[in-house]
C-alpha cells in the first residue's frame, strides 16, 4: 500500500467531479500525493493509502459507477481509511429538512456499514440546465427543486481539511 489518496467520484454533468477536484486539491496542499478519477475508472483501490468516494444523487440513488465501485472494492476499502461524499439538493433551506432525513442511499447503506467510513456527508450540488435532459428538467421542475449552483466551497475545503489532518496525524515520522 502506498501514500497516495485516491478522490473517486460519479459525476453525470460534471458538478461532482468539481467537488472530487477541490477535495483533491486540498489535500494536495496539505502535502498527501493524491489521484482524482471517476470511480469507473479508478481501479482497484489496493495501491491507496485512503479513498474518499462520492457521487452525485438522483432521486436518492448514487450514480452506477460509484455505487459499483463502493460493491466490487468493499473487501479492499474496509482495510483502510475512507470517506463518502454526496452531492445533490440544490436550494437554500434546511439541509436536514430538504433531505427528510436522508444522509446515504438505503441500497449502500450495508456496504458502507462494512467499511466502516471515517465520516460521510452530504454536500449541496448544482443543477445547470443547460446540461440536462429534457427528463431531468421535469423531474427538478416536479419536486420543485431550483436551477443554479448551490455548492458550499467552504464547507467541502474544511471537510477536506479535516481527512488531510487526520491522514497528516497517520503518516510516520519522515527521516
Amino acid at each position: 500500500m502506498g501514500d497516495k489518496v485516491l478522490v473517486a467520484y460519479g459525476s453525470k454533468h460534471g458538478m461532482t467531479a468539481e467537488i472530487a477536484e477541490r477535495i483533491g486539491k486540498v489535500l494536495r496542499q496539505a502535502g498527501h500525493e493524491v489521484d482524482v478519477r471517476p470511480a469507473g475508472k479508478a481501479g482497484d483501490p489496493s495501491a491507496y493509502r485512503a479513498v474518499v468516494l462520492g457521487s452525485g444523487v438522483y432521486a436518492g440513488f448514487w450514480r452506477r459507477e460509484a455505487a459499483k465501485f463502493l460493491k466490487v472494492h468493499e473487501a479492499e476499502l474496509a482495510g483502510r481509511p475512507v470517506w463518502l461524499f454526496s452531492s445533490g439538493p440544490t436550494g437554500a433551506g434546511d439541509m436536514e429538512k430538504i433531505l427528510s432525513g436522508w444522509k446515504f442511499p438505503k441500497g449502500l447503506q450495508p456496504f458502507a456499514d462494512r467499511i466502516k467510513p471515517r465520516g460521510v456527508v452530504v454536500f449541496r450540488g448544482a443543477f445547470d440546465e443547460a446540461k440536462a435532459s429534457f427528463f431531468e428538467r421535469w423531474i427538478m421542475k416536479k419536486v420543485k427543486a431550483p436551477s443554479g449552483d448551490f455548492r458550499d466551497w467552504p464547507a467541502i475545503e474544511s471537510w477536506a481539511g479535516d481527512i488531510a489532518r487526520v491522514l497528516q496525524e497517520g503518516r510516520p515520522a519522515s527521516s
